[in-house]
């Protein structure tokens, strides 16, 4: 009897160490899934940005719908359609505080233009 309790504890170390020794399939599991869970966040981010920047440029393509202000501003069809370099002129010079009297004499256009043109960007911005 002496002997199986010795034989039954000796077996039972023996198995304690192999535990110890023996590799942590969980751990490897947890691992390998934390791993994959930071893939694909990181893939997610990449393709908000890309959907991201293909909605800028959508917006940037699409003509803003001319609001009723702008429609009875427009009293001529032959009015010819403003460039983009003088747009941007327009804009960067209302970030700079001029007036717009002074915006109109420095891009050449008429002071509805360049109200038209802040107007369309405002539009944009919202």
């Amino acid at each position: 009897m002496e002997t199986l309790i010795v034989l039954l504890f000796s077996l039972a170390i023996v198995l304690l160490i192999i535990s110890f020794f023996g590799k942590d399939k969980v751990a490897k599991l947890e691992e390998d899934l934390e791993q994959m869970t930071l893939t694909y966040m990181q893939d997610i981010y990449q393709l908000k940005k890309k959907v991201k920047i293909l909605e800028e440029e959508f917006v940037i393509q699409d003509a803003p719908v001319p609001s009723v202000k702008d429609q009875l501003t427009v009293t001529s069809n032959d009015i010819e359609p403003i460039h983009e370099i003088l747009k941007s002129q327009v804009l960067s010079l209302y970030s700079q505080g001029l007036t717009l009297d002074q915006i109109a004499r420095q891009s050449s256009l008429t002071k509805e233009q360049t109200i038209s043109v802040i107007e369309q960007q405002r539009l944009r911005g919202e």
